[in-house]
């Protein structure tokens, strides 16, 4: 693919610019060089643990500078997908952490009991046994179920541990219904991404770790897409990918290096 038709980026964080607490990478060289280009910025992820401000403070840890019209993550595309089933808001069976229920309580939707509009299952490190049980009896009398995203896994710098997608397929084995996914590889936050940063797709580089979210989700809104093998997806599994993403990079800054080689 031609690099120079790139104007902007959407770049995932979990696995691509970071390992939980740990960079990959010399972060704010990065990012100048980024910027030094002139290319827009998204940082879109599922990690829904977080709101825009949460991710602000994270970035600004590792001396990335961003605003908050630069985040997007599966908590506002869940947030904007219930809003669109329900207009009123109202209350919901909700499986995740303090950035997920302060997200929800902008569109109008807080924490709750029976009656519910629906189950929301997101990342929760705290989850129990008796909270998971209570969302599976919701969704058996046919509350709606809706996760913020599949991951089923999570990087940190000791290695993947349980994601999103683990604790969602728990329930759906214990129900037998499917979750309405409304992070990548959905296209709701790349859609977003792209109307904030006024872009085509033709112009924007979806950039990510893992295949299923990240890549799939550049393909579904018709971008191109650069793999890192930072994260989750091994350089031996590459061969088997179909589609293939345009292209495959060892992390963000061989990446980097090949954007400016076409400017």
């Amino acid at each position: 693919m031609n690099l120079k038709k790139i104007k902007a980026l959407i770049l995932d964080m979990d696995g691509g610019l970071l390992r939980d607490t740990e960079p990959i990478g010399d972060l704010p060289d990065i990012f100048k060089r980024i910027e030094s280009l002139g290319l827009k910025v998204t940082f879109a992820t599922n990690n829904a643990t977080r709101d825009e401000t949460q991710y602000i403070e994270k970035l600004s840890s590792f001396g990335i500078e961003a605003v908050p019209e630069q985040i997007v993550n599966s908590s506002i595309a869940t947030a904007m997908m219930l809003k669109q089933a329900y207009p009123e808001g109202g209350s919901v069976y909700l499986i995740g952490e303090k950035g997920l229920e302060n997200i929800l309580a902008r569109y109008g939707f807080y924490p709750g009991e029976e009656p519910v509009l629906s189950v929301g299952g997101g990342m929760d490190r705290w989850v129990t046994y008796e909270k998971m049980s209570e969302a599976a009896l919701l969704i058996r009398k046919g509350i709606p179920f809706y996760g913020t995203n599949p991951d089923k896994s999570f990087p940190t710098p000791k290695g993947q541990t349980i994601g999103t997608g683990a604790i969602l397929a728990a329930i759906q084995a214990a129900t037998g219904v499917s979750p309405i996914i409304c992070g990548k590889p959905y296209p709701h936050m790349m859609s977003l991404a792209l109307e904030r940063m006024q872009v085509t797709p033709q112009e924007t580089l979806v950039v990510g770790d893992r295949y299923e979210t990240d890549i799939l989700g550049g393909i579904n809104a018709n971008c191109p897409t650069a793999l890192v093998l930072s994260g989750v997806t091994s350089r031996k599994t590459v061969d088997d990918l179909d589609p293939q993403p345009d292209m495959i990079y060892e992390e963000l800054t061989t990446l980097v290096d090949d954007l400016e080689k076409h400017a």
